[in-house]
């Protein structure tokens, strides 16, 4: 039996001139998680991450904390939906809002982007079609005993996590809403094809270095 483990990015720098960057807790949160490997004697057989610079950043202070591990392969099936982008569009003066603010018009935002309303580079479908096809491949690789680590984002783990437990995406906002950072979510591949083991897990991060945002 494999597995799958998606592994959220660690805190991005909300609010600053360059969101696609981990701040100061990011970067503590990502550590954490390869310390946690590295004391429980655990370390993947294989890494990939999305191409944005926060799943980078996390992968490579996961990995290094861990001691252990060859480095990652790239994927850009694993990036995030352009979240600033689809606010922007449904509301131009969403970014001036505060974290809890700017995440209620986010919500809202990506209702109206799921219903198919606007223009947008990327539609919905379009990107659930190329995370579940990213799944795929990590499926197919995770082969008897291996253990693939995926460094992404919040939105294409609850993708995935709809998907296994629902059958399709329907679940989408309501796991989306409630991802924390540098979490990692669990898939065993079996011969019955995947299944969600754990999701959302972090018990490797002190409560203080516990974020959703």
């Amino acid at each position: 039996m494999g597995s799958v483990h998606l592994i959220r990015h660690g805190q991005a720098s909300f609010g600053s001139d360059d969101y696609d960057q981990l701040s100061p807790v990011g970067m503590q949160q990502s550590t954490a998680l390869g310390m946690s490997w590295e004391a429980s004697g655990w370390a993947p057989t294989a890494a990939v991450a999305g191409s944005m610079k926060r799943h980078a950043q996390t992968a490579i202070a996961a990995i290094d904390a861990c001691g252990q591990g060859d480095g990652y392969d790239i994927d850009d099936g694993w990036n995030e939906y352009d979240h600033l982008a689809i606010a922007n569009a449904h509301d131009p003066a969403a970014r001036s809002k505060d974290a809890k603010e700017f995440q209620r018009h986010l919500n809202a935002a990506l209702d109206a982007w799921i219903a198919g309303e606007g223009e947008h580079a990327e539609t919905y479908r379009h990107f659930v079609d190329r995370v579940m096809t990213s799944f795929g491949k990590g499926v197919a690789d995770a082969g008897s005993g291996q253990s693939i680590a995926v460094f992404t984002s919040g939105g294409p783990i609850a993708i995935v996590a709809s998907h296994l437990l629902t059958g399709d995406a329907s679940a989408f906002q309501r796991i989306n809403d409630v991802m924390l950072n540098a979490a990692v979510t669990t898939v065993i591949v079996g011969s019955t094809g995947p299944r969600l083991l754990a999701l959302n897990e972090s018990t490797h991060l002190p409560r203080d270095l516990v974020t959703y945002r």
